[in-house]
């Protein structure tokens, strides 16, 4: 007995093996409780994960996340969505850095070898597969002739302009007339456009019957065609940048591209504008100006005004007006 009391002693374990395979009463092979343990086991594990995952599932108000910090307002037709400081400040960036400026006197240069390998896109216009589907000139746009013009180049006096939006190129030319006119033959201007025109454009009552050849509307070509028709002079002063205005003011930033004066006159909505309003003005020089059509329009204030109002709000600028346009000196 007492050796059984010691044995018992000695190996807990071994007495707890032995409870367990004599449950209720009833005896077990081993096999058997084996297989009873392993399903209480599993059971056991069942339920706490449920509990654990039930428990988890709660929000915890130390976390913050992006949608128990959204601030959600009235509005008479939809819920507005204020996003926290963090997520503004992120559409504030434009982080690319510019190359240091180059010379004006080689702005041309850098353009024709940087687009057009080191080519004039004038040598041997018209090419002959698009001869004769152009008009001889069809200059269309809208509020080209604006007095903001001529103030602005006899105020600035530039050397380079940078025209956002060119279309037809209507307000670069008469530009490089204004720039003739008041001694500044040298001024050189770009002109940012993919030269694809918008959805349904041709529908416009000013620009039907522009022919298609193979899905490209020819704006481009008959760009060309209108900077030709006004002479040599112009042609040795306008030059077409054939991209979108996102990637083609990134370009320019990168090969050190300033402009004295640029315009910004290419997408009309909030989010286009506030892109281009942002990444032109990393380009403008010192001294420079920055200006655009359509400040009053019917969607203004969600659409350029409220760009150029936000942007001068955050950079602390002010907005001047001149007629239809709005003008932004460099600070």
């Amino acid at each position: 007995m007492k050796d059984d009391d010691h044995q018992s002693h000695r190996h807990p374990q071994l007495h707890r093996r032995r409870s367990l395979l004599n449950i209720s009463g009833t005896a077990y092979t081993k096999p058997t409780a084996y297989i009873i343990l392993l399903l209480l086991f599993y059971t056991l594990g069942y339920f706490s994960a449920t509990f654990s995952f039930n428990d988890n599932s709660k929000p915890n108000p130390s976390i913050s996340s992006p949608a128990s910090q959204t601030k959600w307002t009235d509005h008479p037709t939809a819920a507005a969505v204020v996003l926290p400081s963090s997520s503004d400040a992120d559409h504030n960036r434009f982080d690319t850095r510019c190359a240091s400026p180059v010379r004006p006197d080689m702005v041309r240069k850098t353009i024709l070898d940087r687009i057009f390998n080191g080519t004039s896109p004038y040598d041997d216009f018209p090419p002959a597969h698009i001869n004769g589907l152009l008009k001889p000139t069809r200059i269309k746009g809208w509020g080209s002739n604006g007095a903001v013009f001529e103030n602005l180049i006899r105020k600035v006096r530039p050397r380079i302009v940078i025209e956002v939006g060119t279309f037809l190129g209507a307000s670069a030319i008469h530009m490089a007339e204004v720039a003739r006119r008041v001694g500044l033959g040298a001024t050189q201007i770009l002109c940012l456009d993919d030269f694809r025109g918008w959805p349904g454009f041709r529908e416009h009552r000013f620009l039907r019957g522009i022919p298609m050849v193979s899905g490209d509307a020819l704006l481009l070509y008959q760009f060309l065609q209108n900077v030709v028709q006004n002479g040599s002079t112009a042609a040795g002063s306008i030059l077409p940048v054939p991209f979108s205005t996102g990637s083609g003011l990134e370009a320019m930033c990168e090969w050190g591209v300033f402009g004295d004066l640029i315009e910004i006159d290419a997408g009309h909505d909030f989010h286009s504008a506030w892109s281009d309003i942002n990444r032109a003005y990393k380009i403008l020089s010192p001294g420079g100006a920055m200006f655009g059509h359509d400040y009053f329009t019917a969607a203004d204030n969600q659409g350029v005004r409220r760009a150029v109002d936000l942007f001068a709000r955050v950079k602390g600028l002010k907005v001047r007006v001149d007629g239809q346009h709005w003008v932004i000196d460099s600070d």
